[in-house]
């Protein structure tokens, strides 16, 4: 029998754009005789509006972005977006969202509300992974090598500016890089060598985010490996990243293909056990289920720190996490539905747990 799979894509986030071409992927990797496919579509402004079943893919981003009904008003949320039919739920929902609003464990906490399987990490994993600080703090206590990083409110930065200014240069020095805390690909970061660009630097990631990290910068090579499962995770071959500019910013890793990939990455079976070790230690510091994508920082003394783990990759064929795994001998559409049974399997033992005394 095939499952009613629902896309939930788009979201009130800097990342909507992103999302719309990891769903148009998927929906051209999905196989119409395992799969009803229901496209859920949430707007720039946050508008919940349900598709017509799709039965095959699509070609363009705008037949994807559906208008709502005007009787249903904007914002409009309900549990019928969920439905298969009148009378039947979707069988497992994937929440094809990055970012805020989507990636942060608020969708994934209405799921739970719901009852719904859906592909991916849980609320304390989403939530806690998206907030760089929260996840660092998290791999200090689980004993992860990490580089030196502070961070600041909005409203304490704004009281003392100069003040965090000097606690950055006194405890990191330059390089540093200023980061939106609660924010992916690459958006708002930047490199800061002197004091004018720091100063620059936290204007610029404020404007994502109440909250920033300023991490300390380190010569090392990018390298980066995919983790799947629930309980007993298997990772992938690692890849590395080289960008042609300074760093790994939005432009060169959405825009301008200014970025090699390597895969499988030119390191020694040490220094692939450390970072194979420390993928497994930080899915499971974060109570994590079904993916992430687990960033490192590689020294040519063959130390390992952990950068992040990012608990809803980039998803086109050409991202780096269905690539790692494609290199590990698991296709995309393979990888798809080995995420679905993922779902089901982590929602099925859920379901063993008592609610009453």
């Amino acid at each position: 029998m095939k499952k009613k799979l629902g896309l939930l894509y788009g979201g009130k986030s800097a990342e909507h754009n992103v999302s719309m071409q990891t769903a148009m992927a998927v929906i051209k990797a999905l196989d119409t005789d395992k799969y009803d496919i229901h496209p859920i579509y949430i707007s720039e402004n946050g508008e919940w509006v349900r598709g017509p079943q799709l039965t095959g893919p699509v070609e363009t981003v705008k037949e994807l972005e559906f208008q709502a009904l005007p009787e249903l008003g904007s914002n409009a949320l309900s549990t019928t977006l969920f439905q298969a039919s009148e009378d039947a739920s979707l069988d497992v929902i994937f929440p094809l969202l990055h970012g805020p609003n989507g990636e942060d464990g608020t969708v994934q906490g209405l799921l739970e509300l719901l009852n719904l399987p859906y592909v991916g990490n849980g609320v304390l994993a989403s939530s806690a992974g998206m907030d760089k600080v929260i996840m660092k703090n998290i791999f200090e206590v689980a004993g992860l090598n990490q580089v030196k990083y502070t961070s600041f409110i909005r409203t304490d930065w704004q009281s003392d500016k100069e003040a965090a200014y000097d606690l950055v240069e006194k405890e990191l020095g330059y390089p540093c890089f200023v980061k939106p805390a609660n924010l992916g690909s690459s958006v708002g970061i930047s490199k800061c060598t002197k004091r004018e660009e720091l100063e620059e630097a936290f204007a610029e990631a404020f404007q994502f985010d109440r909250k920033v990290i300023i991490e300390e910068g380190v010569t090392a090579r990018e390298v980066e490996v995919g983790v799947l499962g629930n309980d007993n995770p298997k990772v992938s071959v690692a890849g590395e990243i080289v960008p042609k500019t300074d760093f790994y910013d939005y432009k060169a890793k959405y825009q301008d293909g200014n970025t090699a990939l390597i895969i499988p990455a030119d390191i020694t079976e040490s220094e692939y056990g450390a970072i194979e070790a420390d993928a497994i230690k930080a899915f499971k510091a974060l109570d994590c289920s079904g993916l992430v994508r687990a960033d490192f920082f590689l020294t040519k003394e063959g130390k390992v720190y952990i950068n992040e783990v990012n608990t809803m990759p980039g998803f086109t064929p050409f991202s780096m996490f269905p690539l790692l795994w494609k290199h590990t001998g698991v296709e995309y559409d393979a990888l798809i539905n080995k995420l679905v049974d993922l779902a089901l399997e982590r929602h099925a033992e859920k379901q063993n747990i008592k609610y009453s005394i």
